[in-house]
């Protein structure tokens, strides 16, 4: 998975073996910024996890009881991680330590196995088309961020060197394509919008005629804010794939969810309403800088088994970054518990 861009050209006179240590060194570099990123993504999750480890571990350790479990028990559910995860999480800590006295980095190690368990999914990767446009939906609740996270993603992809067009189908909002309009003409991308209270279909159907007769790499198409349970708008995502279908087989090749990371638990019904109306192929959760429910993660990906493509770090155009689970986990724990070792 490529998590690094715009590396700068070495030069032509540089030895094979100087470019290949300036590039490591580079690596290693960019690496520590996103995690860096990541942790403070994360500050708050953290916090939940870092204050009640305090006192869930004393100075000379802890003896492994039910009293012990219990608290560690509570202490994983309010990340909201979800109760299948933390009873694992438990199950295993009472297998392999039960009337033992331990301190935190053997439940550490529990954690880190179970969680990356739990997150190492389907590839990341975006899918793209073999050949001409791809084709992106973007779909979600009102308020997720949807509008916000079109627009970082339309900067990745075009700082990546991808020609984007955008097509502006939350035509009941105006505000949200005025925005996407603002965030069009700072990346340099072509904007395709309709009448105000227009069908949305049809502003699908003329930016993708758009990107194909354009030779666009990417089509990102926004959707109204809806809530899983408004049947007919959900039914209006189904028309808006046919009409995309019907233009290019295969398409939309990605319909990417974007969750509000606030959310918490209830961010699972809306994976499932909009997994089963829209036939969602990834997760971008959004505002996880906000929230201190930064392991609903866990169970969205392991109920739907639906990939985290991209997490959101901040409100910049470049806070979006593609997800790691080794990094994610990595990220989480050291937060918590301080430098525990890479988790790749």
């Amino acid at each position: 998975m490529a998590f690094f861009f715009n590396r700068k050209e070495k030069p032509a006179t540089e030895s094979g073996a100087e470019a290949s240590a300036e590039d490591a060194v580079e690596q290693v570099t960019e690496k520590k910024g996103l995690l860096d990123r990541l942790r403070s993504g994360l500050a708050k999750t953290v916090q939940v996890l870092n204050t009640d480890v305090r006192d869930l571990f004393k100075r000379e350790g802890r003896l492994v009881d039910e009293s012990f479990l219990e608290e560690l028990r509570a202490l994983l559910v309010r990340t909201d991680m979800g109760p299948a995860a933390a009873e694992a999480i438990v199950v295993d800590v009472q297998a392999r330590l039960r009337a033992r006295v331990v301190d935190p980095d053997v439940v550490i190690h529990s954690i880190r196995r179970e969680l990356l368990e739990r997150l190492q999914q389907a590839s990341s990767e975006l899918i793209k088309a073999e050949s001409g446009p791809t084709v992106i939906l973007v779909t979600g609740v009102n308020g997720s961020g949807k509008t916000t996270s079109i627009a970082k993603l339309a900067h990745r992809l075009t700082q990546q060197g991808d020609r984007v067009v955008l097509g502006a189908g939350d035509t009941f909002r105006a505000a949200a394509v005025e925005q996407l309009a603002m965030w069009a003409g700072r990346l340099g991308a072509e904007i395709v919008r309709g009448e105000p209270g227009s069908d949305p279909a049809s502003v699908a159907h003329r930016a993708v005629a758009r990107a194909i007769e354009g030779s666009f790499d990417i089509c990102i198409i926004d959707t109204a804010g809806r809530l899983q349970t408004q049947d007919n708008l959900m039914q209006e995502l189904a028309k808006i794939r046919r009409v995309i279908a019907k233009q290019i087989p295969n398409a939309p090749h990605e319909v990417l969810l974007v969750i509000d990371a606030t959310a918490g638990q209830n961010a699972l019904s809306q994976a499932k309403g909009f997994r089963e109306a829209a036939g969602c192929t990834g997760i971008i959760l959004a505002k996880l800088d906000g929230s201190a429910r930064g392991g609903v993660i866990v169970p969205v990906t392991e109920q739907f088994g639906l990939p985290v493509k991209f997490v959101g770090l901040g409100e910049a155009a470049d806070d979006l970054e593609p997800f790691a689970p080794e990094r994610f986990v990595q990220a989480l724990l050291e937060g918590a518990f301080g430098p525990v070792g890479s988790c790749s």
